[in-house]
């Protein structure tokens, strides 16, 4: 079955942007991070968060986390996991869930082609069958998976801040690859409503930063941008 892409965020730490501000406050304070936490007015945290986001003091963004689930084909989780620092994975496993009625994703160029979705469908269901017949033929999941196409996979993910808003300049850019430039845009506004000032700039580097790093490979965005500001 044809299934989209999604990320969903499941949980995250409380107060998210108040305990940046205090670990950064504690860095120049006699008092404890409890204390800290609790003193602090909204406008102090506000000005704390954008001052070390600016000043690229960024080590205080770790202690904040973001939880998600995320739907994605196999091509994209291979992706996702190359990010290390201040990430964690659990995915599910092939070898253990059998994958005898398995979902898929549909690239839009692919969608968008009549002819070429229907050839797309015709053999993941010709897979699928092959997938089942050797399942009767008693060849465990973990070498009848081998046969398998890109098909959905589910993960649980967690990120610190800081390692977020990394993904988000790496992902969020219009040269990364469509599904998990998807995803990660899904993210992005997820963990905006939950902490507006700490990601009120994240994005790919011509929103973060104000430049385009892919120089003759630029997708144009960084100009519009910058011709927005010449505007205001």
């Amino acid at each position: 079955m044809e299934v989209k892409p999604r990320a969903e965020l499941v949980n995250y730490t409380d107060e998210p942007e108040r305990n940046v501000a205090a670990a950064a406050r504690l860095c120049h304070s006699p008092k404890g991070g409890s204390q800290l936490r609790e003193e602090m007015s909204s406008r102090e945290v506000e000005r704390l968060v954008r001052k070390v986001i600016e000043m690229g003091h960024t080590s205080t963004l770790e202690h904040t986390y973001f939880y998600f689930h995320i739907i994605c084909s196999r091509v994209t989780s291979h992706q996702l996991v190359r990010q290390r620092i201040g990430v964690s994975y659990s995915q599910r496993s092939q070898r253990y869930v059998s994958e005898d009625d398995f979902d898929y994703i549909i690239p839009p160029t692919i969608a968008r082609n009549e002819q070429a979705k229907k050839l797309y469908k015709e053999k993941m269901d010709s897979l699928q069958e092959t997938y089942r017949n050797l399942l009767k033929e008693e060849i465990p999941p973990e070498d009848a998976r081998f046969i398998l196409p890109a098909v959905k996979t589910n993960l649980m993910v967690s990120y610190n801040a800081r390692s977020l808003r990394h993904f988000f300049e790496l992902r969020c850019c219009n040269r990364s690859q469509w599904e998990i430039r998807t995803i990660a845009r899904q993210m992005l506004s997820l963990v905006q409503k939950k902490a507006p000032v700490l990601f009120e700039n994240a994005g790919a580097p011509c929103v973060s930063r104000g430049y385009c790093p892919e120089d003759d490979f630029s997708c144009g965005r960084i100009d519009e941008l910058n011709s927005r500001e010449g505007d205001n």
